[in-house]
């Protein structure tokens, strides 16, 4: 299936969406008392979520981590709850009781972000195990970090993936930094996509600030699990503008590193081709931020206003197994 030009506008407003969603929350955390916890934001990497979201089915499933919010949203995520959900208020999507860092929206089957690095992993092989159980026609995302891929949950994760062929797409959003930690730093080898040969499955690397590019990678990864062919690991290569959360000062990156990225933005580079192509006006390219403004604005008006979860429901929905 070719990435129609509809798609390709799908991708740019739900990436418009994602940066003006997080850009609010870049000022709004800087207010004493207004967010509680560590804001970690994925500003500069949109593309990876509206890449693979866009081609996805509404079975399939994503697992996700800490830099969630564009995952979310690409997913097809209510804002105004998952605003509300950051502000920790009654009416977010997980009752207040997640904040930013540990969302799950069910109810457009993204079931788990989780903040211990490479957690995602191994809950996203038994989401594909049951999957495959069960003969269902869908298939697993898991969005992980390059930081994830020197834990032991990455490599049993995918070893087990690739031994009994599950539906899995793995998608390591490659951002150059683990925490304060450089790629050079943290890995030896040049290419994450390599190691899926290890594990009998392909490995793709891609530019992970070309949303229709992640977008034919992850279809193709798709069709290969639905025809039983097992799991892929997909690698975009892409970088995050901030530091690790908004309390970073970014030490460690150079500066002249992050500006040279900036230039790369994925939401100016699709922007740019639609327009090249005929298909998107500066009008048109307006009205999508506008429309982007008005949705967050709202968002937060919507969170601002709604009440506290109630001190005795604080054990409900609070399961032991």
């Amino acid at each position: 299936m070719p990435i129609s030009t509809r798609m390709k506008l799908d991708m740019l407003r739900t990436m418009v969406l994602a940066r003006q969603f997080e850009d609010s929350l870049t000022l709004l955390c800087r207010e004493p008392g207004k967010i509680a916890g560590m804001m970690i934001l994925a500003t500069g990497q949109e593309a990876v979520g509206a890449g693979v979201c866009a081609v996805l089915n509404a079975d399939d499933v994503i697992i996700t981590n800490h830099r969630s919010h564009h995952h979310l949203l690409a997913r097809g995520a209510d804002p105004k709850a998952l605003m509300a959900e950051i502000f920790g208020r009654r009416t977010g999507c997980n009752k207040g009781k997640s904040g930013t860092l540990h969302l799950a929206v069910p109810e457009v089957n993204a079931l788990c972000t989780t903040t211990v690095v490479g957690a995602g992993l191994p809950i996203a092989a038994g989401l594909g195990f049951a999957q495959q159980y069960e003969s269902r026609d869908a298939v697993t995302v898991c969005f992980f970090g390059d930081g994830s891929t020197g834990e032991g949950s990455f490599h049993e994760s995918l070893n087990l993936a690739g031994l009994w062929r599950l539906p899995v797409i793995f998608v390591c959003e490659n951002n150059r930094y683990a925490g304060a930690q450089s790629y050079a730093e943290h890995t030896p080898v040049a290419s994450l996509a390599a190691r899926a040969s290890a594990y009998g499955m392909p490995g793709e690397s891609v530019d992970g600030n070309d949303a229709p590019a992640i977008a034919e990678a992850t279809l193709r990864a798709r069709e290969r699990a639905l025809a039983g062919e097992g799991p892929t690991l997909i690698e975009c290569m892409t970088y995050r503008w901030h530091g690790h959360g908004e309390a970073d000062r970014q030490r460690y990156q150079p500066a002249d590193e992050i500006a040279a990225w900036k230039k790369k933005c994925p939401i100016e580079r699709l922007a740019k081709a639609l327009r090249e192509a005929g298909e998107l006006t500066d009008a048109e390219l307006a009205g999508l931020w506008a429309e982007a403004a008005a949705i967050v604005a709202d968002a937060v008006r919507y969170a601002e206003e709604s009440p506290w979860p109630a001190p005795e429901e604080a054990l409900d929905d609070v399961w032991v197994v």
